[in-house]
């Protein structure tokens, strides 16, 4: 994962660090001076974030010699060495702290939905992303999501036409929905999601033909009469995609409706960052 966006997001973390001024290792270490260091995984993991170590100790030193052993998305043991590094010992040292804390992050949210991932096996149901995500770290944290073998929600506002509870309170008249949609659609093949939250709203809303109704903080018995509805529908049949409070303990039941998706914002706002850590080796 190397675009400009990224290489902006470690410039930032570095400066953050005043990697310019490590006053402590530029005292007590000679420039010229090579170390050996590998950095190993503390707990049972999904790795993310390996090539962004590798150019967060690239911009210290362009130089440096880096192995790795595994690649985003694999599965590793506690106590696992991922990487080996050889390179100016300053580098290791400054660009330490950065270079974990990324990689602790994005391998959390990583590890977090897999685990999403595997309990909902084998059911059909997907799992997704939302936008609940860190400000400015959006693209990180969805590449985090489909490591972990999720799939990406919309990335921003463009993507799609999401139709939801808010934009029904202010919008005008179903008939003139109905409209604009289509006016829409004769421009645009982007895909259209309505929002509901009752069995009412979905087959109101069903005849505007949207791909996708999103089921709001619906209850699984309210699940799996949508799921009947749709499933004996004559002609197009949107996707349904559950959402609203799921947890990694609820999450099994709501797959256990027939849903074809479930998104959720505990993906990327409640995880745990995974404990990493980089020794070096003077051999």
């Amino acid at each position: 994962m190397q675009t400009r966006q990224t290489k902006q997001f470690i410039l930032n973390a570095l400066l953050e660090d005043t990697f310019h001024q490590d006053i402590t290792t530029n005292l007590l270490v000679p420039k010229t001076k090579v170390s050996n260091a590998y950095i190993f995984v503390k707990e049972d993991t999904v790795l993310c974030g390996l090539s962004i170590v590798k150019q967060v100790f690239r911009k210290l030193d362009k130089n440096i010699y880096l192995q790795t052993y595994f690649k985003d998305g694999d599965r590793v043991k506690k106590g696992t060495k991922v990487m080996f590094l050889q390179g100016k010992t300053r580098a290791l040292l400054t660009g330490e702290r950065t270079a974990l804390n990324f990689l602790g992050f994005l391998s959390g949210i990583a590890t977090n939905t897999y685990h999403y991932v595997e309990r909902v096996y084998p059911y059909k149901a997907q799992i997704l992303d939302t936008r609940k995500t860190t400000p400015g770290l959006r693209k990180l944290e969805k590449y985090a999501v489909r490591c972990g073998g999720g799939i990406n929600h919309r990335h921003n506002l463009n993507e799609m036409i999401l139709i939801k509870d808010n934009h029904h309170q202010i919008s005008e008249r179903f008939e003139e929905l109905v409209a604009a949609l289509q006016k829409f659609r004769k421009k645009n093949k982007k895909p259209v999601m309505i929002e509901v939250d009752t069995l009412e709203q979905l087959k109101r809303f069903i005849k505007a033909e949207p791909d996708f109704i999103l089921l709001d903080n619906m209850t699984t018995q309210q699940l799996r009469e949508a799921v009947s509805f749709v499933k004996n529908l004559k002609g197009k049949k949107p996707l349904l995609e559950a959402s609203g409070g799921i947890t990694l303990q609820t999450v099994r039941e709501v797959a256990r409706t027939g849903v074809d998706r479930i998104s959720t914002g505990a993906l990327t706002h409640t995880y745990k960052i995974i404990d990493v850590s980089m020794e070096i080796k003077n051999e």
